[in-house]
């Protein structure tokens, strides 16, 4: 598998970010990308940095978002991992990743299961949360266990995927900091954010992807400064290996992942063999007390 991690900064304008985003694909084809991967909500600006309910009108285009990016990943032979606004019902919406084949058909789509509500980070004002699992996505390029942004914290979801058969788990991501934070305090989020997923990693003995977004973004409310996205997506291999890190500038990076080699640190790592299901029954509750 030859994935392209595309981060970049939101445009001015829908227009201009979507012609930044197909030129990086475009340019991904070109190297010998057979999968894609975009960033959390890659056609706008972080929009849930405010409550506003005029940021529904976003999802209005959503069906023809869907063309669109069924076209583009047709016209450069990618499968394609995106991640849009979607809009189900009148008063209905879901932040969802949609994966299309190669060949422009849609291969599965998954909804954003754990949704956060945060200062700068209000989704539960925007999404519902998703109905469809975690059940990974088939396509050419391999079986894709894609989960949103804020599910990468849950050991759970990276579980669910893997024992269904995943065979890599993609995170399209959003998240960033604020700039009175300290460095320390900022070296903390950073330093968590890359170990949980290397975490999942490991406890699954498979590849991880994650694609963040960079750039600082503002507040329209000006209740707070902004976030800065920082970037940092990276690709890590079965045993938490680190084949890519980017850094906090926009980039597009390419790749290569050997899918057999989880087969080979399964047999070392056999943590599928070991585990105790029938000691984990409490796990369903939300606290033991």
């Amino acid at each position: 598998m030859k994935v392209a991690l595309i981060q970049h900064s939101v445009k001015n304008s829908k227009d201009e970010t979507l012609s930044k985003t197909v030129s990086m694909i475009k340019e991904a084809s070109l190297k010998g990308a057979n999968l894609v991967v975009l960033q959390e909500l890659h056609q706008s600006s972080y929009f849930c940095i405010v409550e506003d309910p005029k940021n529904f009108d976003l999802a209005n285009d959503f069906e023809e978002d869907l063309k669109f990016w069924a076209s583009i990943a047709k016209e450069f032979g990618v499968v394609l991992v995106t991640s849009l606004f979607e809009k189900r019902a009148a008063g209905l919406y879901h932040n969802s990743a949609f994966v299309f084949e190669k060949d422009g058909s849609l291969a599965g789509k998954y909804r954003k299961m754990h949704i956060p509500d945060d200062p700068g980070f209000y989704e539960k004002f925007y999404f519902t949360p998703g109905d469809l699992g975690y059940k990974p996505i088939d396509t050419s390029v391999g079986r894709l266990g894609v989960l949103i942004c804020w599910d990468q914290w849950f050991p759970e979801a990276a579980r669910l995927m893997a024992m269904r058969g995943a065979e890599v788990l993609i995170y399209p991501t959003a998240i960033g900091w604020f700039e009175d934070d300290s460095k320390d305090e900022k070296d903390r989020q950073k330093s968590s954010w890359i170990d949980i997923q290397r975490s999942h990693a490991i406890a699954n003995g498979l590849p991880v992807i994650s694609v963040n977004r960079v750039g600082k973004e503002h507040d329209p409310s000006k209740l707070i400064d902004g976030i800065l996205f920082w970037g940092n997506s990276f690709v890590c291999g079965p045993q938490g290996e680190f084949l890519h890190e980017c850094g906090m500038d926009e980039e597009l990076a390419i790749v290569k992942i050997d899918k057999k080699r989880t087969e080979e640190v399964r047999r070392m790592w056999p943590f599928f063999r070991d585990r105790r299901v029938d000691s984990y029954k409490d796990i369903l509750k939300i606290y033991i007390d």
